[in-house]
């Protein structure tokens, strides 16, 4: 190659890498924030509200311990304890002592499964059977019948029957019985993927893909990958190494007295429902599941990516409609749609409040906790009592957070290209300048309806208001879309506009209409 070529090509080179690295960046995003200071103190009044909730329903159900506790804005908040976690003892209930938590230990199998995806190590639409040797000759219910993977798995679709309580009696059983059990052959009340049905097996054999994959027992690597890295020490899996004053003994109310059940032990099933935690460690990892939103730049320490956090939120399967459900009053109708998610429920009332959580039952034991994403506050209890119902009135005690408390959920915060669109879109307006709105408008604007149309119409719509006084504060609905009132000496208009989804967003849409009457 001759020189005059090489400097030529060297040139070119250097113009293209210049050129791409002056290109503009995407616009930054603005996470949607609470901006209103008092919910805080709206919630601290309710407190003794939710004690009351609680004493009564402990004394109405015979509960021999419970603990319960609200988790807000990345800590517990408040916690109260009432009764025993040993009778015979006369051991009280505190936030330290150690309940096993029976099916919430589902979200955990469900979080390590995410924590080996993220890893590269599975994908969640691989066969079951890649894993487990034994499933390959498990004969699925049709012909038609789609290949059992581990997303069937986690959202409860694998077409296995509701298996309680049978499940709940599986969890100490070893890994080469689960192998003879699913060798046998297995029943499906559905082909896998049609619809969601209550599978403690299914998440029994989750737990043994992460066994498989991860080269450790399933209980080791959650405790080495989630429970340890949230600083949640005091929960284990094998009740025998905790202090006894410290393990809440389940019971159940028999006649007129409390029946000490026989505690199961950790085994190769446990993934269904075995953990066993305190208040104190538990609030942690709610924290953890509420400090994945709002979407956001910055620090992502884990122990799971914010993203897979917030995709383990995301209803996946539908699991029923409430039509009849009630509002906190206990008279309203507040229909409720429910989806299974990953290791955790999902569900939206008919006033849009997204509430995510799982509840838990075991001879000796229940629980329940929920949370409000978009709110940032959730709600735990634990009881010592066989399938204690605590479901639920927990349920009820998050909703009166965030009804009584007027919790608002995040604003939307605009981005600084949707607020350097807000004054030029004022400006052109008013003006139809040329070159702004050249600068401005995306290819399609002026194809839609012409400059000289625009010109006609914005002059009938903005003329009742006369003078243009003041231009009012954005509202976005999103990062590029939003709204804004212009202030005339005789009126207002209300302005809507939608950028494009170019590097540089443009203007696509734009309305201006008589604000709506309150």
């Amino acid at each position: 190659m001759n020189r005059s070529r090489s400097i030529a090509t060297s040139l070119l080179v250097l113009m293209t890498v210049t050129g791409a690295m002056a290109a503009p960046a995407p616009p930054a995003h603005a996470p949607a924030a609470f901006a209103d200071s008092g919910r805080a103190a709206r919630v601290t009044a309710l407190l003794p509200e939710i004690d009351k909730m609680y004493a009564e329903l402990a004394a109405a159900q015979h509960l021999p311990g419970l603990v319960y506790g609200v988790v807000m804005d990345g800590k517990l908040v408040h916690v109260r304890s009432i009764g025993y976690a040993n009778v015979e003892g006369k051991v009280p209930a505190s936030p330290a002592t150690a309940f096993r938590i029976a099916s919430m230990t589902k979200s955990f199998a469900a979080m390590a499964a995410l924590h080996l995806r993220d890893a590269g190590k599975l994908r969640l639409d691989d066969p079951v059977s890649n894993y487990l040797p034994e499933m390959r000759g498990v004969r699925l219910p049709t012909s038609d019948s789609p290949v059992l993977t581990i997303r069937h798995l986690m959202t409860m679709s694998t077409g296995l029957p509701e298996d309680n309580p049978w499940g709940d009696r599986q969890m100490a059983v070893d890994n080469a019985a689960l192998a003879r059990l699913a060798a046998a052959g297995l029943s499906f009340s559905n082909a896998p993927g049609v619809t969601f049905e209550y599978s403690n097996l299914g998440y029994i054999m989750l737990g043994k893909v992460v066994t498989k994959v991860s080269g450790m027992r399933f209980q080791d690597y959650i405790t080495k990958n989630i429970l340890l890295p949230l600083g949640m020490k005091d929960t284990a899996w094998e009740y025998k190494g905790i202090a006894k004053d410290k393990f809440a003994q389940g019971y159940r109310w028999a006649g007129d007295s409390w029946i000490a059940e026989p505690v199961l032990g950790d085994g190769d099933g446990a993934a269904m429902g075995g953990l066993i935690t305190t208040m104190d460690d538990f609030a942690r990892y709610v924290a953890f599941h509420l400090n994945a939103w709002p979407a956001r730049d910055g620090t992502d320490s884990g122990p799971l990516k914010r993203a897979s956090v917030r995709e383990m939120h995301q209803p996946r399967m539908f699991a029923g409609l409430s039509a009849k459900a009630l509002a906190t009053d206990d008279k309203t109708v507040n229909p409720r749609v429910g989806f299974y998610a990953y290791g955790l429920t999902w569900s939206r009332d008919s006033q849009n409040v997204v509430t995510v959580g799982h509840s838990g039952g075991l001879p000796g034991y229940g629980s329940q906790f929920r949370f409000a994403p978009e709110h940032g506050v959730g709600v735990i209890a634990f009881t010592n009592l066989r399938y204690g119902p605590v479901y639920n009135p927990t349920s009820k005690v998050l909703a009166t957070l965030i009804e009584k408390g007027g919790l608002p959920v995040r604003a939307v915060q605009p981005s600084a290209i949707l607020l350097e669109r807000q004054q030029q879109v004022a400006q052109l307006i008013q003006s139809w300048d040329e070159k702004l709105g050249a600068d401005i408008a995306a290819e399609n604007f002026f194809m839609d309806r012409s400059r000289e149309d625009w010109i006609t119409t914005a002059r009938e719509k903005l003329a009742p208001i006369g003078k243009i006084q003041s231009i009012g504060p954005l509202k976005p609905d999103n990062q590029l879309r939003g709204g804004f009132d212009i202030i005339g000496e005789n009126g207002t208009r209300r302005v809507f506009f939608t950028l494009t989804p170019e590097r540089v967003p443009k203007l696509q849409e734009l309305d201006i209409s008589e604000p709506k009457k309150p």
